[in-house]
């Protein structure tokens, strides 16, 4: 068993948010080691001194995150799965800490995908290639299982990009008959689909609202916080339309600092909810307070 000082057996990252009626549960699912090369947009230099300044490493760690909404009368239903087996020993950390939030896999109803790229679908599957969550129906967008999905598109796919291709249709291939397109609005009772194209072709992210309160899971509008919050022109490199991507996070950024909403991210550190301020030409990361009420 692990234990709190065992650093090389990290304890399950779970926090419980009240939205309303609802409950979301943040599940982190470890860590991708990241380069300064992945970036675009701006020089390495800059994102460089941008690591620097937020107190990050040159080499970032970019957070993982799934979620799960549960209430009272409902079965639970989860926003992205995670990486799974697809990466390395720093990832796969969500069914950990499915259990400890107290949801079995076989109680989840819905499995509402952000887009396919690995670390947010491979944990579709366990080892042996089985459906981990045997009773829960997929949901994505119809432009993302078009590109990912289509008979054609291993064929079509460039080379450097097949292994996200042949991913994608490996984890949702247990799925096929319980798969659901949408191209936006309610998926769910009280969640809401929002297209946020760009970093994929139907990339997704979901309104979570109950009563008078409201969040919205942005998924990867943000992969580098110390970067992309002041820099929103920073890109990435497996951004499917990397134009795109500037425009629609340059837009959802402005929307929600407008707004004051609550957001969450798969990318934003763990716990991952909070507000966006805005901060001279850019913006800045205001977590939300946590307190044990919730």
């Amino acid at each position: 068993m692990p234990v709190a000082g065992d650093a090389s057996k990290p304890l399950p990252g779970v926090l419980r948010w009240t939205i309303g009626d609802l409950t979301v549960t943040a599940l982190n699912d470890g860590y991708l080691q990241g380069s300064l090369d992945l970036v675009t947009g701006i020089a390495k230099e800059d994102a460089g001194a941008l690591q620097a300044a937020g107190f990050r490493a040159n080499d970032p760690r970019i957070t993982l995150n799934a979620f799960v909404v549960t209430g009272a009368g409902r079965a639970p239903v989860m926003i992205d799965t995670g990486m799974g087996g697809f990466g390395g020993d720093t990832l796969g950390r969500v069914p950990a800490a499915l259990a400890v939030a107290g949801v079995r896999a076989e109680e989840v109803e819905s499995i509402l995908l952000t887009h396919l790229h690995p670390d947010h679908a491979g944990g579709l599957i366990d080892g042996d290639g089985v459906a981990r969550y045997p009773n829960a129906e997929l949901v994505l967008h119809e432009a993302e299982a078009g590109h990912w999905l289509d008979e054609a598109a291993l064929t079509r796919a460039p080379e450097d990009a097949k292994s996200y291709f042949e991913a994608a249709q490996k984890a949702t291939s247990p799925y096929a008959t319980r798969l659901r397109t949408m191209t936006g609005g309610e998926v769910a009772p009280g969640i809401t689909a929002v297209p946020l194209p760009g970093h994929t072709p139907g990339h997704t992210g979901y309104r979570i609202v109950s009563g008078s309160a409201a969040l919205f899971m942005w998924a990867d509008i943000v992969h580098l916080p110390a970067i992309q919050f002041m820099r929103p022109e920073a890109g990435m490199t497996f951004d499917v339309d990397g134009d795109r991507a500037r425009e629609t996070r340059r837009r959802i950024l402005d929307e929600v600092a407008s707004e004051r909403s609550l957001i969450a991210g798969a990318h934003l550190e763990f716990p991952a909810l909070g507000y966006v301020a805005r901060d001279g030409g850019g913006y800045s990361f205001v977590p939300e307070l946590w307190v044990a009420a919730h």
